[in-house]
């Protein structure tokens, strides 16, 4: 046999060999982890402190994950700020962090674990990984020296990232991504831009984002769009806000408008509503959980396509204004009002009958509801309501939002307040909108926080419309959209430098005024 003909040989067998190995599903696992936090200091600690109080919590996430592979799971995603918690300065997070490599070195912590200096986290880490043959995303706080003197240098002689890693089976580091989107973190910097981090396994390729990313355009559409993710690993510590921003809602929401698996590990901690991790794939959730009564951490498994856009269930694509571009609107009543939900302006109309079509409008966005309640509960109100402009106190997302809610009481002063329970039931609905964006992300939350599976859907002129018969009681149905290009492009990560300067100045000239 010649050389050419053996190296061919060669190439061909590994193409068989990797097309045999790679696998059709898999099995995923997220840890919602209840943190064992540090005492609130105002002096950073030692570094052997904080070590010990790391190693508290992997000890438990240590079982956990011997727990996830002996049950079959090859990847585990644990939450963000699950090493140590989240309320520090930028001092006292010091202690806790470790100089974290690109995975370009090729680095097994496990096997090599002073090669970058001090890094005890990771080297534990990489043996739970390699030690347990499963893939590990955790996160961890990275440091990077830097010239003092330079114009972004912070004083320290340090940028501070909050990051993940992940660990393949061999305890390898395999990805390291830097969180772009800080929210109220004044602990830690913001990269310079959005790192775009992607890794392959034989059971698909992933991305990974933490947290506030997830309402942002880069890196999180990015990673879909334009890298052809299969998986998204998400980590959050994220505190649930009703009516529209409870975890288990918007995320299994992301996870159909986008149309990809997303693998979501949430902090837990009840008096900062802290709950809500899931496993989503594109057309339901997997497996979901929300827990507000106790302090338990929980393990969730389930096994998920590993290629997604292949799978007979993967949803068509939607033209999310395409009916309700297409119709006539309803008659708008004319008792509609405004109400805030959180601190955004919405228009509603409310639901007087027990069938009806209507449509509210706030500027350009009209919103389109057909609905068949089986019986009118008295004791309470549902409202359709509209929104479409810059969100929150940070006036920097874009929002579109239609949604049919539950008003807090029968108050209509009430509507758009956090409702927890309902009575009223469905056994038809048709929301849609006249979008201007292509972002939009269907979401149904049910009465006492509960998801859905399989009782709705989407069709591609974009109506989000029931299934299989009456619904359980509704707290809101909403189609959430995401209107990223009309977005203030603030610095991320709170008030920049620049902001900062002229509230200074604001002041000051206030002062002289006086």
């Amino acid at each position: 046999m010649t050389t050419s003909s053996f190296q061919t040989s060669v190439a061909v067998f590994a193409l068989i060999t990797l097309h045999v190995s790679a696998l059709d599903t898999f099995i995923a696992a997220v840890y919602e982890h209840a943190v064992i936090l540090p005492n609130e200091t105002e002096t950073p600690v030692s570094q052997e402190d904080a070590l010990l109080l790391m190693n508290k919590n992997i000890d438990i996430l240590e079982k956990i994950i011997k727990q996830a592979a002996e049950k079959g799971a090859q990847i585990i995603v644990t939450p963000e700020d699950a090493l140590y918690g989240w309320k520090f300065t930028r001092e006292t997070i010091f202690p806790y962090l470790e100089d974290i490599p690109d995975p370009q070195v090729a680095w097994i912590p496990c096997e090599d674990p002073h090669r970058f200096g001090r890094t005890p986290v990771q080297a534990r880490l990489s043996c739970l990984a390699k030690n347990s043959s499963i893939y590990v995303l955790a996160n961890i706080g990275d440091k990077k020296p830097c010239h003092s003197h330079g114009s972004r240098c912070p004083s320290n002689g340090y940028y501070q990232y909050n990051t993940n890693v992940v660990y393949d089976t061999e305890g390898k580091l395999v990805a390291r991504y830097h969180k772009y989107h800080l929210y109220s973190e004044t602990q830690f910097d913001v990269p310079e831009k959005p790192e775009l981090v992607t890794f392959n396994t034989t059971f698909g390729k992933f991305g990974i984002f933490t947290c506030f990313d997830i309402l942002f355009h880069d890196p999180a559409v990015t990673l879909v769009k334009d890298f052809y993710v299969d998986t998204i690993l998400f980590p959050t510590a994220w505190m649930n806000v009703l009516p529209l921003l409870t975890a288990i809602e918007f995320h299994s929401a992301w996870a159909m408008g986008m149309r990809v698996n997303l693998l979501v590990a949430n902090t837990h901690h009840v008096h900062l509503n802290m709950t809500g991790s899931g496993i989503y794939a594109p057309h339901s959730p997997k497996e979901y959980h929300y827990d507000m009564e106790t302090e338990l951490g929980k393990l969730l498994l389930s096994e998920v396509d590993s290629h997604p856009q292949n799978s007979s269930a993967y949803p068509m694509a939607v033209n999310w204004s395409a009916y309700a571009t297409s119709i006539k609107p309803f008659p708008v009543q004319k008792n509609s009002f405004q109400g805030f939900i959180s601190r955004d302006v919405f228009n509603f109309t409310e639901l007087f009958e027990n069938a009806g079509n209507l449509t509210i409008c706030q500027k350009d966005l009209c919103c389109h509801l057909s609905y068949r309640m089986l019986r009118k509960e008295e004791s309470e109100v549902y409202v359709l309501g509209a929104f479409t402009g810059l969100h929150g106190r940070r006036r920097r997302e874009y929002w579109q939002v239609c949604t049919m809610l539950k008003c807090k009481t029968t108050n209509l002063t009430t509507c758009g307040r956090p409702a927890e329970t309902a009575l009223t039931r469905f056994d038809m609905f048709s929301l849609s909108g006249t979008f201007g964006t292509e972002y939009v992300f269907p979401e149904v939350l049910l009465t006492k926080i509960q998801l859905s599976p399989g009782k709705f859907e989407v069709l591609k002129d974009g109506r989000l419309v029931n299934k299989n018969g009456s619904s359980e009681p509704i707290l809101t149905l909403s189609l959430f959209g995401r209107w990223y290009a009309k977005d203030s492009h603030s610095i991320p990560g709170g008030t920049s430098n620049l902001s900062a300067t002229y509230l200074l100045i604001s002041i000051l000239l206030m002062i002289i005024a006086l």
